[in-house]
């Protein structure tokens, strides 16, 4: 959810996630971890913020996969101090149900107590072994995907199927450079020149999209997979937080005729709209940032209606 910034070039540049081990079904190694952490029940946790579009993947995944009485959640509270995430109290909001911390970072440190990286969410925390299996989303999505199944209500949902995971790949790259990414890059530029080649390169993958949902039901054909629930909680963040306070103004998501409806048919998707908490993510962008938003006010609007009826059914 933070960065770091190149300020010769007035460039935001993400920092790379610190813990990269694996859980797998038997607790084999992963794919760019180690292994020794087999899925098992009630022994995973999951810290998240529901304004962190990054920790969102992670609760949409647990949700659709049925894991909601496998793997625990602590919810830190929206404002995030320059210090670190918090956990207080706030509706949405829960203490630290494993190590009681009053900051996220406490938990880091506990792990290692030199740690001296950035303090992100979400995070998977091993409770048998008392420490971080993963902090990167992208892989813990992969791993809520498959690794659980012998005990998710819904094991028959494959968001990255063999057949479909090269699409999945070429496709998810340029939406996190330029949409998922691109938004804090055009936000949290600090020259005109770098905010304009973010604007112009999200604008033009949300043209691009545009066109192709127009065709297709899902980005990579008739079946949601993981690159879909990778670009929604972006989309879902973008007229309430990023046309403003990013100042990515070119256009709003409504302004999008296939892209809006298709992130409604996402939002109505059965447990998804419960892991979105507006509150939260208008709160925690409008006050936390107060380099972009000095007065910390969070605006009242817009109204938008993510329940209307979507239409898309055509394009099966």
């Amino acid at each position: 959810m933070t960065g770091q910034w190149k300020v010769e070039k007035g460039d935001f540049v993400r920092a790379v996630s610190s813990f990269r081990n694996w859980i797998t079904r038997d607790g084999s190694p992963g794919s760019s971890g180690e292994g020794g952490f087999p899925a098992e029940p009630d022994r995973y946790h999951l810290y998240v913020s529901y304004a962190c579009p990054w920790a969102h993947r992670t609760l949409i995944f647990r949700a659709l996969k049925g894991l909601e009485d496998v793997i625990s959640v602590s919810v830190v509270h929206p404002l995030m101090p320059a210090k670190s995430w918090v956990f207080a109290e706030y509706p949405g909001a829960t203490k630290d149900h494993v190590n009681n911390a009053s900051h996220l970072y406490e938990n880091y440190l506990k792990v290692n107590p030199d740690f001296d990286g950035l303090v992100t969410v979400p995070v998977l925390w091993d409770k048998k072994r008392e420490t971080i299996v993963n902090n990167e989303s992208s892989e813990i999505i992969r791993m809520l995907n498959s690794a659980f199944d012998e005990f998710a209500r819904h094991k028959e949902l494959d968001f990255y199927p063999e057949a479909l995971q090269e699409q999945i790949d070429a496709i998810n790259k340029p939406i996190y450079d330029t949409i998922n990414n691109g938004v804090y890059r055009a936000g949290f530029a600090t020259k005109q020149e770098a905010y304009e080649r973010a604007f112009d390169d999200l604008f033009n993958t949300l043209d691009e999209l545009e066109e192709r949902l127009s065709k297709q039901r899902y980005l990579v054909g008739s079946q949601i997979t993981e690159a879909d629930w990778r670009l929604f909680t972006t989309l879902v963040r973008f007229d309430p937080v990023y046309y403003n306070h990013f100042k990515t103004n070119k256009k709003r998501l409504i302004d999008y005729p296939n892209l809006w409806a298709y992130t409604r048919e996402l939002y109505q998707v059965p447990g998804v709209s419960q892991t979105v908490n507006m509150d939260h993510i208008k709160y925690h962008y409008f006050a936390s940032h107060r380099s972009i938003n000095p007065t910390g006010i969070i605006p009242k609007g817009p109204d938008i209606d993510f329940m209307m009826p979507h239409e898309r059914t055509h394009l099966s």
